[in-house]
């Protein structure tokens, strides 16, 4: 009888744990590509990093002439002439890193710009996921953009299109 007992406690323990794990899966990459605002502000962005690209690859090309000009009159200036240019060629290749800096950095203009696009588009996209999830009762979302340690999940517990629907 304590055996039945304990096996029918044991059962009801675990259909309850099973029950409290209320989760869903969603594709955060299919959500914002989705989504056309967030499609353009990619476009953009691209594009300008492509602007910048183009004028770090111009000033650290006048550096490079700068260089492969003073290396080919090298042998016939004085030394303190030499000086003088490897300093003004360092201090170029210093402002040019300063510059790529500037557009590409963590702080850089592209990042700023970055910021001021596609925050405003997560944002509506984490709060419509948050809505969801408490609307449905789950306790977790999960999202399986890119992540290499999902092994399996079943596709009934993929929300991503109901998410999609809820965005636009």
């Amino acid at each position: 009888m304590k055996k039945m007992i304990l096996m029918l406690a044991m059962t009801i323990g675990l259909a309850t744990v099973a029950s409290a794990q209320n989760y869903a899966v969603v594709d955060s990459e299919k959500i914002f590509k989705s989504i056309e605002a967030y499609n353009t502000a990619i476009t953009e962005l691209d594009n300008l990093a492509e602007q910048y690209q183009k004028q770090v690859d111009e000033k650290f090309e006048a550096v490079e002439t700068l260089y492969n000009t003073y290396m080919e009159r090298k042998a016939s200036l004085s030394e303190a002439s030499q000086k003088a240019n490897e300093e003004n060629i360092l201090k170029k290749e210093k402002e040019a890193s300063e510059f790529q800096e500037s557009l590409f950095g963590s702080e850089g203009e592209l990042m700023k710009k970055r910021l001021e696009m596609i925050q405003p588009i997560q944002k509506k996209v984490f709060e419509t996921i948050e809505q969801y999830a408490q609307q449905k009762g789950y306790d977790m979302i999960i999202d399986i953009a890119q992540n290499a340690t999902m092994l399996y999940y079943s596709s009934k517990a993929d929300k991503t299109e109901e998410i999609i629907k809820l965005v636009k």
